[in-house]
């Protein structure tokens, strides 16, 4: 019986991607670098902040003070837009309330660096249980730490969680942590991709997640 969901932020249950170009092209303009497309920085996010910003810049500016000057740049801005085209995917939000109601423990646990997922969070996720970012002295997915972080906090078993999320990455993690995983289609990778990582389950709209977790709390 599943009771405690993990899930991924950044495009499992929020659509953070405009925000985070803005964010990305505003440092990047700043010191006069090529600007990067929706598309390049949909297959850019996914592994924190810092490695977005190094698959950002131009190769060659990676691990210099310029680098350092950009990556200031970036979250300099990002702290005052995250919000300004971020929400929640349609139907998240009903979803969250319904599985709340069905009784369920959840985190979220997500390499948005913390102060955003917190903020951002706490706005509009009231339902949530917990939200588990990205920090210096945790390792990011998709290393385990910071589901095992989220489940001594909830006070949950392996074997009653389930991780949802929409890339590779997070296959992987619940892969590491020894949890099944749903994959879901709305986000950032395309189904090959989270195929061939191994998810367990495969959804592709928010009332079909919905219905599996309901249905894994039950068997």
């Amino acid at each position: 019986m599943v009771n405690t969901i993990i899930f991924d932020l950044d495009g499992t249950l929020l659509n953070t991607l405009e925000d985070l170009m803005d964010s990305v092209n505003y440092a990047l303009e700043r010191q006069g670098f090529p600007l990067r497309t929706l598309s390049e920085i949909r297959s850019f996010v996914g592994n924190g902040i810092r490695l977005l910003m190094e698959r950002a810049v131009p190769e060659n500016v990676v691990g210099t003070d310029t680098f350092e000057e950009c990556f200031k740049d970036f979250n300099d801005y990002y702290k005052v837009h995250m919000e300004d085209k971020t929400a929640p995917y349609e139907g998240i939000n009903e979803m969250l309330a319904n599985i709340k109601k069905a009784g369920f423990k959840t985190a979220i646990v997500t390499n948005k660096v913390d102060y955003a997922a917190q903020e951002l969070c706490n706005r509009l996720f009231r339902e949530i249980d917990l939200v588990v970012g990205s920090v210096d002295d945790r390792p990011n997915k998709p290393a385990p730490d910071g589901v095992f972080y989220a489940l001594e906090k909830l006070d949950s078993k392996l074997e009653n969680t389930i991780f949802v999320g929409d890339a590779d990455t997070d296959i992987l993690t619940a892969k590491n942590a020894g949890l099944p995983s749903i994959g879901v289609l709305w986000g950032f990778r395309d189904r090959e991709i989270i195929e061939a990582e191994g998810a367990q389950y495969i959804v592709e709209t928010v009332n079909e997640l919905e219905k599996l977790l309901i249905c894994l709390k039950n068997s």
